[in-house]
């Protein structure tokens, strides 16, 4: 997957700046480069429209020095408030280089638009409680609003709110997106998200998701080569329904749902072979041509559902593992998972799965990766897909519309379609987490989990 951007965490941003400063770079002059990048974006936002510059005292505070002059140069009513005095050499020759008046935040008037460039990446500790209140005081009578690199009160590395922050129009991530800017819940106080480049070499494993690059099969492709799925069914018939629904239109070449019950609903292409015994299911799964296999949706949690993971899992195919085979095995030995298989928790399974892991949710989903040698695709609003080998991307383009019943079931067929399409489960988690957003979009507002899997096709085609 080509065009992902970079995510950066504290340490990861500082080591890049660094970087920059040893090849002879001096440090006020990335300062210049960071807030005339900045200005850029919010002249093409806002134009003329008179402007309230919030400045806090390090180097933060400093890029809104720099805006502020760059923004008057062009003919902005351009007003500065600051909390005190600049603490940092380039913040003090940026607001020497300003050369105008300096309000108090506390006491400044508001503007038609507002720029908070008080802290950035870095901040450990909220804003105490009149400053916090003061910040939304002035964002709430903007008529638009910026966030330079990060809103003030904002953890970095996780996106926690250290302390009441407004909804901004424009996030302005600073040389590379930072956790924060895509991991809730400060994700969704901005209402766009633009990253400003400053030439950097952003060093990273960790990306936001990009939109997928796919390709047509070829001449010579059949059933069988554009990969076969096998999906276990088990006591929730609807739920593999679902998944089989998604599998069947997920660029794969054959979908087969293995179950007790023989029902069939949907495509006729989907082909349904029962299975009521432990013997006939074994039988089943003896197919070599079998790319990927599918269990958990439906299978229930009773020792029938047990005893059909048990053997799924004993298979030689690429397995992807969700649902309730997640909560089996979590009762069971995470260590029985194959290596190179793909989980996909939300928040309950997966806490019932690797327990409460410290650090952000891109540091819980790769330790969780690492310690069950698999693709990790840990479900939200924020996804994150981990890799055992310390990739991992964020996805932004979900929609909130994906709190449904089924939803997760149509994600798990569409990432066992993608696993038989390409062969490589970090690469199908990432295709099939995007592509489940895109669909989502285009269903808009109120769908149900069926609606999905119809989806799908334009999604695909758009990538192709």
């Amino acid at each position: 997957m080509k065009g992902d951007a970079p995510i950066l965490t504290v340490a990861a941003m500082r080591a890049a700046e660094q970087r920059l400063f040893d090849a002879g770079m001096p440090e006020y002059a990335l300062m210049e480069r960071a807030g005339a990048a900045a200005a850029d974006i919010i002249w093409r936002a806002g134009g003329r429209r008179d402007m309230l510059l919030l400045c806090g005292p390090g180097n933060n505070g400093g890029d809104g020095y720099v805006i502020a002059r760059l923004m008057r140069e062009r003919g902005v009513p351009v007003r500065v408030a600051a909390m005190g005095e600049a603490r940092t050499d380039s913040a003090r020759q940026a607001r020497a280089n300003w050369g105008g008046p300096v309000e108090d935040v506390m006491t400044a008037a508001p503007a038609g638009q507002l720029v908070d460039a008080l802290f950035g990446t870095g901040q450990s500790r909220g804003l105490d409680d009149r400053l916090a209140a003061r910040l939304c005081e002035l964002a709430g009578a903007a008529t638009i609003s910026y966030a330079i690199d990060l809103p003030s009160g904002v953890d970095s590395d996780t996106g926690a709110l250290l302390s009441t922050i407004p909804q901004y129009g424009v996030c302005i991530a600073i040389g590379a997106f930072k956790p924060a800017h895509l991991l809730h819940p400060s994700a969704s106080h901005a209402g766009r998200l633009i990253c400003a480049d400053i030439g950097i070499d952003a060093q990273s494993q960790l990306h936001r998701l990009p939109a997928p690059h796919l390709t047509m099969p070829g001449e010579q492709a059949h059933k069988y080569s554009r990969g076969l799925v096998s999906i276990v069914g088990g006591a929730m018939v609807g739920a593999s329904l679902l998944a089989a629904q998604a599998a069947a239109r997920s660029g794969a070449g054959m979908v087969r749902r293995v179950a007790a019950d023989a029902l069939r609903h949907g495509a006729d292409a989907i082909v349904t072979q029962p299975a009521d015994t432990a013997t006939a299911l074994q039988a089943f799964l003896q197919d070599d041509r079998i790319a990927a296999l599918l269990i958990g949706p439906g299978l229930g949690l009773d020792q029938d559902a047990a005893s059909r993971l048990h053997i799924a899992l004993a298979s030689s195919h690429p397995l992807i593992l969700d649902a309730d085979a997640l909560t089996l095995i979590a009762r069971d030995d995470l260590y029985a998972i194959p290596a190179g298989s793909i989980l996909t928790p939300h928040e309950g399974e997966f806490i019932r799965l690797f327990g409460h892991l410290p650090g952000s949710k891109i540091d819980r989903a790769l330790a969780a990766a690492a310690r069950s040698r698999s693709v990790v695709i840990y479900k939200g609003a924020d996804s994150v897909i981990a890799s055992p080998d310390g990739r991992a991307y964020v996805a932004s383009n979900g929609s909130t519309w994906l709190s449904t019943a089924g939803t997760g079931d149509v994600l798990a067929g569409l990432v066992a379609g993608r696993l038989a399409v390409t062969g490589d489960p970090f690469l199908a988690a990432a295709q099939a987490v995007w592509l489940h957003g895109d669909a989502a979009r285009r269903c808009g507002p109120a769908f149900v989990a069926d609606d999905l899997p119809v989806a799908l096709p334009q999604a695909i085609a758009a990538r192709l």
